[in-house]
C-alpha cells in the first residue's frame, strides 16, 4: 500500500506573545492555516476565543517560549518585550519581534537576544488588523536582522501577511516602518487640518472628504522625489511658492484653525 504522506511536512509550530488587536488577528490566521500555536497575553481573558479555536494558552511568557522553537512577539513596546522575556530561556530559540520600536531599540534587542542564545529577526508591520489574512488588502511586514531566521521561517511568517526582507541590520525594519508611518501621520494631520478649515463653512463634509482623498491620491506619485525618485519639473517659482504658503497660513487664521502644521511644513513642496 502506498503512503501518500511521504514527503509531506507538518505546519510549523510557533509561540505568539501578545493578543492585542494585531496579535489576535495574527493568531487567527496561523490557527486557520493549521499551525500549532501557543499563545500568551498579560491579560488572560483575551485568550478564550483562541483557545476555542485550538490554541494552547500558556500561563506565563516563559512557559510559552519553552513550547516552540519559533517565538513571535507582538506587544505594546520594546519595554514590554524586555519584561515579558525577562524570565524566559531563549537559548536555541528564533525570536521574531513585531513590536513597534525604534531602530536603536531593535539593534539593542537583537544584541540582547543573541547574548541569551537566540537568533533575532525584527519586523515592522505595514498593515492594520483587518488587513491580516487578506492578501488582496496589500499589507506586508518589513523584516531585518538574521537572514537565516528569515529564510527558515518565511513560509510561516507569510501566512498572515506578505513579507519584505530589507537587510541584515536589525534596525532597518523599524526604520522603514517608522519612516512610512511618519509620512502617513503627516498626511492624516493634513487631512484633519483641511477638514477643520471647512467645518463651519456650510460645505458638504462627505463630499469634501472625497475631494481630499482624490487630491492626495493624485499628488502621491510626487512624494517619491523626497526619497531620491525622479523629480518632475515644477514651473512654480520660489516667490510664488512662498506666497502660496503665506496664503495657507492666512486662511487658517481666518478660519480659526491652528497654523502650527502649516508653519512646520512651509516650503516642503519646493523642488518638487
Amino acid at each position: 500500500m502506498s503512503d501518500n504522506t511521504v514527503g509531506a511536512t507538518s505546519p510549523t509550530p510557533l509561540t505568539l506573545l501578545g493578543l492585542g488587536a494585531m496579535g489576535a488577528a495574527l493568531a487567527r490566521t496561523w490557527l486557520a492555516a493549521g499551525h500549532p500555536l501557543t499563545v500568551w497575553n498579560r491579560s488572560p481573558g483575551k485568550s478564550a476565543e483562541l483557545a476555542a479555536a485550538g490554541a494552547r494558552v500558556a500561563a506565563t511568557a516563559a512557559e510559552a517560549v519553552a513550547a516552540s522553537p519559533l517565538v513571535v512577539a507582538c506587544l505594546l513596546d520594546d519595554a514590554s518585550v524586555r519584561a515579558a522575556l525577562a524570565e524566559a530561556d531563549l537559548a536555541g530559540k528564533d525570536l521574531v519581534d513585531l513590536t513597534t520600536s525604534t531602530p536603536g531599540e531593535s539593534r539593542t534587542r537583537a544584541a540582547w537576544a543573541n547574548e541569551r542564545g537566540a537568533r533575532f529577526l525584527d519586523g515592522g508591520i505595514m498593515a492594520v488588523p483587518p488587513m491580516i489574512g487578506v492578501p488582496e488588502a496589500g499589507g506586508y511586514v518589513f523584516y531585518s536582522g538574521s537572514r537565516e531566521v528569515f529564510d527558515a521561517h518565511q513560509e510561516v511568517l507569510a501566512v498572515p501577511v506578505a513579507t519584505r526582507y530589507v537587510g541584515a541590520d536589525p534596525g532597518f525594519a523599524a526604520l522603514h516602518d517608522v519612516a512610512l508611518l511618519s509620512a502617513m501621520n503627516a498626511m492624516f494631520a493634513g487631512a484633519r487640518h483641511a477638514a477643520a478649515l471647512v467645518a463651519d463653512a456650510g460645505i458638504d463634509q462627505k463630499a469634501f472628504g472625497t475631494l481630499v482623498a482624490d487630491w492626495l491620491a493624485a499628488m502621491a506619485p510626487a512624494t517619491a522625489a523626497y526619497a531620491g525618485g525622479p523629480v518632475p519639473e515644477d514651473p512654480t517659482s520660489a516667490a510664488v511658492a512662498e506666497a502660496g504658503d503665506a496664503a495657507l497660513v492666512r486662511t487658517a487664521r481666518e478660519q480659526g484653525v491652528d497654523t502650527a502644521l502649516l508653519i512646520a511644513s512651509a516650503g516642503s513642496m519646493n523642488g518638487i
